[in-house]
């Protein structure tokens, strides 16, 4: 079994919201493992039903790149946020976004790819580590096509025109009007930046997702002492909200509050008279899954002392 540390506590706090003793007792009853343990305070109606992404580790930039029918998004990492302001690197992070448009998203032939002016692209990565100092890495790319029709990009939180802190790709397969189509996707990249779906729709939400969901809110239904067949309807009632809250169709429209994004595509389509179809989407938010090293300048500075 797991060591049971206050950093392992203090870790599933943050995760859930759930007071101190209840995070231990979770822990322990658990084994130490961290997720297993979300499930525990979940069944247990002590943590939130949705789960809350880790804090964001690495700095950087998310860079995205659409033309016509293709789009590519790219994670850029750094050591500090002051190296994302800088020009040299925010220009290798738009370039190499193109490299990676081209290169169909595939990260490995993006690095081996020919840099604009000169080298690969991880050849100049590796010059840019070397003149500004600190160490950097392309961690991703997601590139999105369709036959025919748009792929739009958003950036939220801008450091400058297709790079920020979230790049989100919108493909709508369509041979509707295209400027039409530009905009429906831009205000749909916009939600997906916003409301951070999981899946597409209900059919590619992740089976083992569901299954994990689903043994939560049976657990929880049971509770209530209900007899077998409420309790199936009680899951199955807890099931759709869950997919109103991760799958893009299926939740409710940021940008009118009112409609579901499956019912306002359907309306684009008519309007254009011409079908439309919700193809993919990609959401990269800058530094999500990644653990960050939690520094302690005290100690820092007295290592440092001893050195000295």
């Amino acid at each position: 079994m797991a060591e049971i540390t206050a950093s392992l506590v203090k870790d599933l706090r943050e995760k859930t919201g759930a007071g101190m003793m209840d995070c231990k007792k979770a822990l322990t009853e658990t084994g130490g493992d961290l997720e297993a343990a979300v499930d525990w305070l979940r069944k247990k109606g002590l943590a939130a039903a949705a789960k809350k992404a880790g804090r964001v580790a690495a700095e950087g930039l998310v860079a995205v790149a659409a033309s016509g029918a293709r789009g590519a998004v790219l994670e850029v990492n750094a050591e500090t946020d002051f190296v994302a302001r800088n020009d040299q690197f925010q220009a290798f992070a738009r370039a190499a976004a193109e490299v990676a448009l081209q290169c169909g998203g595939d990260i490995e032939k993006t690095k081996s790819a020919a840099f604009p002016g000169g080298g690969t692209v991880s050849e100049k990565l590796t010059n840019l580590v070397a003149t500004i100092g600190e160490n950097m890495s392309m961690r991703r790319a997601t590139a999105l096509s369709v036959p025919a029709g748009v792929v739009t990009s958003y950036v939220h939180n801008a450091a400058a025109p297709g790079l920020g802190k979230i790049g989100v790709l919108v493909a709508l397969e369509s041979t509707g009007d295209a400027g039409a189509l530009s905009v429906l996707g831009k205000q749909i990249a916009m939600h997906v930046a916003a409301a951070n779906p999981t899946a597409l729709d209900i059919t590619s939400v992740d089976p083992a997702a569901l299954q994990r969901e689903r043994a939560i809110l049976t657990e929880q239904a049971a509770a209530s002492g209900k007899p077998a067949q409420v309790v199936e309807k009680m899951v199955e009632g807890r099931l759709r909200k869950f997919y109103e809250e991760t799958v893009l169709l299926e939740q409710l429209y940021v940008v009118d509050g009112e409609s579901r994004v499956k019912d306002v595509v359907a309306k684009a389509a008519k309007d254009l008279g011409a079908p439309v179809k919700l193809a993919g989407f990609v959401r990269y938010a800058l530094g999500e899954g990644v653990e960050k090293k939690q520094e302690d300048f005290a100690a820092e500075v007295a290592a440092q002392l001893k050195r000295d």
